[in-house]
């Protein structure tokens, strides 16, 4: 179960995945994952994690509240 915090680029990616989403997918820009239609994209590989606000972001993105997320 993650805890809504800091999380590493590849945790983030392994989760994402355990909910159903396929990826990531490179492009120009930003690297993505997708669900069905829905595309989310996420950070580029960079140095130390991801900080809470960000986190925050992509799950709204991604259409996933705290409470799911943390129940993984």
């Amino acid at each position: 179960m993650p805890a809504f915090g800091p999380i590493s680029r590849r945790d983030l990616i392994t989760y994402f995945r355990e909910m159903g989403f396929d990826g990531p997918y490179f492009r120009s820009g930003h690297p993505y994952m997708t669900k069905g239609r829905l595309k989310v994209t996420i950070p580029n590989p960079h140095r130390g994690d991801l900080s809470r606000h960000l986190l925050a972001i992509i799950l709204r993105q991604a259409g996933i509240s705290r409470e799911d997320w943390e129940s993984l």
